[in-house]
């Protein structure tokens, strides 16, 4: 699944673009719209979408400016607009494609088409890199993980992690020494990458490492404390799983 999130000071455009998405390119979840860049520009860092379709002539702060404004632009970038003249601009700001309204069918499709591609490619080189990576360091011999960020890759120490979030397509790694890591791997990635140690699903939100279990609370599926404070929520489907390793 593909996520995007649209802007368009145009209200109709934006309908029209998501409709148009939802019918022709089913693997893609728009996440929101906006009328407004400034607003986009706010919530962007927590949205985290794989491409942006993004009008170029709005007032305020136009597409160019919008992005001027992002220190790293981690997205693709279709631009969906009324003027050609803004094209070659467009293109020096790596836009994936530039589409000109109205957006026709074909174009919409090859458009997302591009960003599966590329996403395929760049999945298939961190992949690899990982893997590795992780052959390199012995993760079945030393304490050590690569694990994948927006910069690269990092290496951490098993024994640090307390434990794992989901955090849709991403996972949020809490260490000992309260550094937070997020990693550009989902819950269940992690969870196969870590299987020969001893970390357990606790829930679909959390993966936590057993060592650092403080205490475990009775309930309908109980909660657990681990060594940094926090409380994690155990689900009724994975508490048995818990106890049998607790044991």
């Amino acid at each position: 699944m593909l996520t995007a999130i649209l802007i368009d000071d145009e209200k109709g455009c934006l309908d029209t673009l998501e409709i148009e998405l939802q019918t022709y390119c089913t693997d893609v979840k728009v996440l929101a719209k906006f009328q407004s860049a400034e607003k986009a520009l706010e919530i962007l860092e927590t949205i985290r979408p794989d491409m942006v379709f993004l009008d170029i002539s709005m007032p305020q702060m136009n597409g160019f400016d919008f992005l001027l404004k992002i220190p790293k632009i981690n997205f693709e970038v279709i631009f969906c607009t009324a003027y050609d003249a803004y094209a070659l601009t467009a293109f020096e700001f790596c836009a994936i494609d530039y589409l000109l309204k109205p957006v026709s069918k074909d174009k919409l499709v090859r458009a997302v088409d591009k960003v599966r591609q590329k996403q395929s490619k760049q999945v298939d080189l961190q992949n690899l890199e990982l893997l590795l990576a992780n052959m390199r360091g012995g993760i079945h011999h030393k304490p050590n993980v690569a694990v994948p960020t927006a910069e690269g890759l990092e290496f951490i120490s098993i024994n640090d992690i307390i434990y794992a979030e989901a955090d849709g397509n991403y996972s949020r790694i809490m260490m000992g020494n309260k550094e937070k890591i997020l990693i550009s791997r989902t819950l269940k990635d992690l969870e196969m990458l870590l299987s020969n140690h001893p970390f357990v699903r606790i829930h679909q939100s959390y993966l936590v490492n057993l060592t650092h279990i403080k205490k475990y609370i009775k309930g309908e599926g109980g909660y657990v404390v681990m060594n940094n404070g926090a409380s994690l929520q155990v689900s009724r489907a994975n508490r048995m799983k818990l106890m049998d390793l607790v044991r």
